[in-house]
């Protein structure tokens, strides 16, 4: 578990992959998915630093003729800031068929509250 309060996105985004993937244990292989879960809390409280709150851009496309949509960070971390988060570990892992097994490992909230107490996660520090 990885409390994202004050933290710095991009350096939340690489502890995030490097776990995911497993490259922080001895078993590691790289074709082979021997990371771990990761669940993310207080996505909401992200820091982007600089100017990329105004300037950084996220686009998504409905596939139709002139269905570009195009959001700055700002009002994505209003609207949905869980896949700010998403987005930037996802850029972060491999691109191959492995990348879409190990996105799936990963869970984020904005707020404190998450569905995986049960399974008491160990707090990890950034």
């Amino acid at each position: 578990m990885i409390d994202a309060k004050g933290k710095t996105l991009g350096k939340i985004a690489t502890q995030i992959a490097v776990l995911l993937r497993g490259k922080n244990k001895p078993t590691f292989t790289p074709n082979v998915d021997t990371g771990a879960f990761v669940v993310v809390v207080n996505a909401k409280d992200v820091k982007l630093t600089g100017n990329k709150l105004e300037q950084k851009m996220y686009y998504s496309h409905s596939g139709y003729i002139g269905g570009l949509k195009a959001i700055n960070a700002k009002k994505m971390l209003e609207k949905f800031p869980e896949r700010i988060i998403m987005h930037a570990v996802k850029g972060m892992l491999p691109k191959n068929r492995l990348s879409n097994r190990l996105i799936t490992k990963l869970k984020v909230y904005a707020g404190e509250e998450h569905p995986h107490k049960a399974q008491n996660p160990i707090k990890i520090e950034v």
